[in-house]
């Protein structure tokens, strides 16, 4: 209760907006009852955090586990793509808090950094095997770089969230642009990429 709360302020107001006062006024608790779990605001943010990045691994395993058994590799970088794209309310909120987070891990070091660089490296690293999957098979190039190639998919994939998130571009086009990129590694394969 008090960490949806929390979510729910720091989406609205901003995350220096944040206090133990506030989230108990959102929470529809005393202030004393939100200091009982959390002494500081500094450990409220990194409890929220957490949160966050544990929502963020929920949302991938939710979204991979709807798929069919043994997806392609395309399919599964679809889903992935899919689930990092704000598309809706709850989506676009956890990419502001999760970028909010980023910024201020860079200039406050009550916030750990490491979360934002250990969480991409695990999905950098996820979409390397997928793509060696993908040249296993047969769908892309078997000369294919897998470590490069996820270096810039983590980067289209990120930079394409943000730039849906600010009105950039919309969801339909950062999905074309993406599909785009997916059907050059498909036809590096045959040479037409």
């Amino acid at each position: 209760m008090i960490l949806k709360a929390f979510m729910a302020v720091a989406a609205r107001e901003g995350l220096h907006a944040v206090s133990l006062r506030a989230v108990a006024a959102e929470a529809g608790i005393s202030l004393r009852s939100v200091q009982y779990y959390f002494d500081t605001k500094a450990g409220l943010m990194q409890a929220g955090l957490a949160a966050l990045e544990k929502l963020s691994n929920e949302r991938v395993r939710t979204r991979l586990e709807a798929l069919e058994p043994s997806p392609s590799a395309r399919t599964t970088l679809q889903a992935l793509f899919a689930v990092a794209l704000p598309t809706d309310r709850e989506s676009r909120r956890f990419h502001l808090l999760w970028t909010s987070y980023a910024m201020l891990a860079m200039t406050d070091p009550e916030i750990s950094d490491r979360t934002f660089v250990d969480s991409p490296n695990r999905l950098q690293e996820r979409i390397a095997f997928i793509l060696e999957e993908g040249k296993s098979s047969g769908e892309f190039d078997g000369a294919l770089n897998g470590e490069l190639e996820a270096t810039i998919l983590i980067s289209l994939i990120h930079g394409l969230g943000t730039a849906v998130l600010v009105g950039q571009q919309t969801s339909e086009s950062a999905t074309s642009s993406f599909e785009h990129y997916l059907d050059r590694l498909a036809g590096a394969k045959s040479g037409n990429g």
